[in-house]
């Protein structure tokens, strides 16, 4: 091992606003810098952290299209898929794939287009 990973970040335009729809997906604590306002971390009980970075240039990405590819994505392990569901649409996400009921995952955009799954426990 060379390292141990430090956070995931992501480019979006409004840092904080992104960071907030991720502590209400996966929780934790919203960490502003006054001094840095590009920059914001969400930091979880368990230490895992998630950072966001001002990028406002932004070029989205638009699953499943290789011109604009997802550039990353996360995981969220769920125990009711339907009930994640509702919550992450009240929040701000975008449906982009739900598998027609055939698996036990389904995909989601962020509300600055990220894809991130939502996946059966």
């Amino acid at each position: 091992m060379i390292g141990k990973l430090g956070s995931v970040v992501l480019d979006c335009p409004d840092p904080k606003a992104l960071a907030e729809f991720y502590a209400a997906v996966v929780g934790g604590k919203v960490r502003l810098d006054p001094d840095s306002p590009e920059w914001v971390d969400l930091v979880r009980e368990d230490g895992t952290s998630l950072g966001f970075q001002q990028a406002p240039q932004l070029r989205e990405p638009r699953w499943p299209d290789p011109e604009r590819p997802q550039q990353f994505h996360m995981d969220v392990v769920v125990d009711d898929l339907d009930t994640a569901q509702e919550r992450v649409l009240a929040l701000g996400a975008t449906l982009l794939d739900d598998g027609k009921g055939e698996r036990n995952w389904r995909v989601f955009a962020d509300p600055v287009g990220h894809p991130f799954c939502l996946c059966a426990d």
